[in-house]
């Protein structure tokens, strides 16, 4: 029978639903949209992880630190965000809730 050892659990990949990132305390899924107008940027990615534990600040297990956010033209930030991606586009990110991390 095969399984997950103990011992493994602390370097084990999270299975995440999807991906996403947080931004001020709030989780925002990345969808398949992209939005063409953005207005300021509003943060960045300060940690990247694809392992499994609780983070502090704008973390993201799918953008390396120093993806930018940005707030997207006519849209309110409690509703989506615009992460730009390294071939210059902004996808949109929509929130999911209160990040449950630390």
């Amino acid at each position: 029978m095969a399984g997950c050892s103990v011992e493994n659990a602390d370097t084990s990949s999270a299975d995440w639903a999807y991906s996403f990132v947080v931004w001020d305390d709030y989780i925002y899924q990345i969808g398949n949209e992209y939005v063409q107008e953005v207005d300021e940027e509003i943060g960045q990615v300060t940690l990247y992880s694809d392992m499994e534990g609780s983070y502090a600040g704008n973390f993201s297990n799918e953008y390396e630190k120093g993806t930018k956010y940005f707030s997207i033209t006519g849209i309110s930030t409690e509703e989506a965000i615009a992460i730009k991606e390294k071939d210059g586009q902004y996808r949109k990110a929509i929130r999911d809730g209160k990040y449950a991390g630390r």
